[in-house]
Formats: structure tokens, C-alpha cells, sequence
């Protein structure tokens, strides 16, 4: 099992009360699959997605990372886990303005200690691969809304992770662009990632071949996609 969630509790402190961001979620995660996670805002999806992608830890609970207990990990661990295992891919796409779009995805390679050339290449490869070719020197401010999502994928892409991690990636974007961002994720489960989608929208969790819902911190509903 790549994810297992066992009774997994956030709990945030607002004066004298507790808010349970997550409440109780016991859930497993296969490699390979091709998941959504779904619910309205405040329902505690971007809480969920955080745990998953080790940005933060349960209340109470096990949250297994390949048969890691993530509470068991320091910093330098996690932030391996993230460099090397998980590619992010955000709404807002988090795209360094002053930097170009080659620039951009070469980060996470730096972070890793890749060095020169070969971090240059391997920037180039999965920029070529989302179909950016053409604009390896262009900044973000130059690029439209799916053109940047697409920088941001290679981004995510470019350490070779097996998981996809993408919060509510379309949301930013007009019709097209959205069904062209789908098209990659699609294909780059077809290609043996792991995908885990947090959206709101059913129309895009459909896409994805299981439906987990979650709504005031609970799983309400796991379905497989009927295509």
C-alpha cells in the first residue's frame, strides 16, 4: 500500500474550542491509482491533501507513507519524501515571476543536487514533454493561464516522482485549458504515476477513476468512476 489514513485526526485550536479539520479519516491509497478527492470548501480536503504530501502531520492517528510512519520522520526526511516521491501541482500554480519558465522547473532539480547540465536537460525534457518547447525563456507574466499550469506540471514532473499531487488544478482556468491540463494528468497515469486530485468539481473528479468525498472532515462516500 502506497497511503494508508488510520483514524487520522486534525484538531485546530480556536480559543476554547476545537475545530476538527479532519475527523477520524481511515483511508488507503494503492500506487498507480488514479484518485479524486472531493468536497466543497471547509469540508477539510486541502487539510487532507497537506497530510498526504507531508506539509503537515495528524492530531492523532498513523498516517503510513510506504510503510513509513510519518510521525516518526524529521524535517530532512520529510522534505526528502517531497523532493523525491511527491510532485505538487497547485491552483495558483506558485511559478516564480522573475525566473523563466526553464528557470522554474529546474528548482525542485536544485533542491535535489543535481547539477549543470544535467539539471538543464532533464528541465528541458519535461518542459518538451508538456508541450512547452517553445518557451523555455518565456516568464510567467508571458505565458497564459494553461501555458503556466503546464510549467508548473513539468516542474512537479522533473524529479521523477511517482505521485501527482494537484489541488484543484484546473481552477484557475478557462474550459479548454482545463480539458488540455486533464489530457497530461490522464496520460501521465497512463504512464504508471500515481495521480491524487483535490477538487470541488464532480465534472473533473469524474475524470479520475475513484471518487473519495469528504465533507465536515469525514469520508462520506468512496466510489469507483463508472466511465
Amino acid at each position: 500500500m502506497l497511503i494508508s489514513f488510520d483514524s487520522v485526526f486534525k484538531i485546530y485550536k480556536m480559543g476554547d474550542t476545537a475545530v476538527h479539520a479532519l475527523d477520524g479519516i481511515t483511508l488507503e491509497i494503492e500506487k498507480g491509482e488514479f484518485i479524486a478527492i472531493v468536497g466543497p470548501s471547509g469540508s477539510g480536503k486541502s487539510t487532507l491533501m497537506n497530510i498526504i504530501g507531508c506539509l503537515d502531520t495528524p492530531t492523532e492517528g498513523t498516517y503510513t507513507f510506504e510503510d513509513k510512519d510519518i510521525s516518526k520522520l524529521n524535517d530532512n526526511q520529510l522534505a526528502l519524501i517531497r523532493n523525491r516521491h511527491i510532485g505538487f501541482v497547485f491552483q495558483s500554480f506558485n511559478l516564480l515571476s522573475k525566473l523563466t519558465a526553464l528557470e522554474n522547473v529546474e528548482l525542485p532539480l536544485t533542491y535535489g543536487g543535481k547539477k549543470g547540465l544535467a539539471r538543464r536537460n532533464r528541465a528541458m525534457e519535461t518542459l518538451n514533454s508538456v508541450g512547452l518547447g517553445d518557451r523555455l525563456h518565456h516568464r510567467p507574466t508571458e505565458l497564459s493561464g494553461g501555458q503556466q499550469q503546464r510549467v508548473a506540471i513539468a516542474r512537479a514532473l522533473s524529479t521523477d516522482p511517482p505521485i501527482i499531487l494537484a489541488d484543484e488544478p484546473t481552477g484557475n482556468l478557462d474550459t479548454r485549458s482545463g480539458r488540455e491540463i486533464m489530457e497530461i494528468l490522464k496520460e501521465l497515469h497512463g504512464n504508471g504515476k500515481t495521480i491524487i486530485l483535490i477538487t470541488h468539481d464532480i465534472n473533473i473528479a469524474n475524470q479520475a477513476e475513484r471518487n473519495v468525498h469528504i465533507q465536515d472532515g469525514k469520508i462520506v462516500k468512496d466510489v469507483k468512476v463508472v466511465g
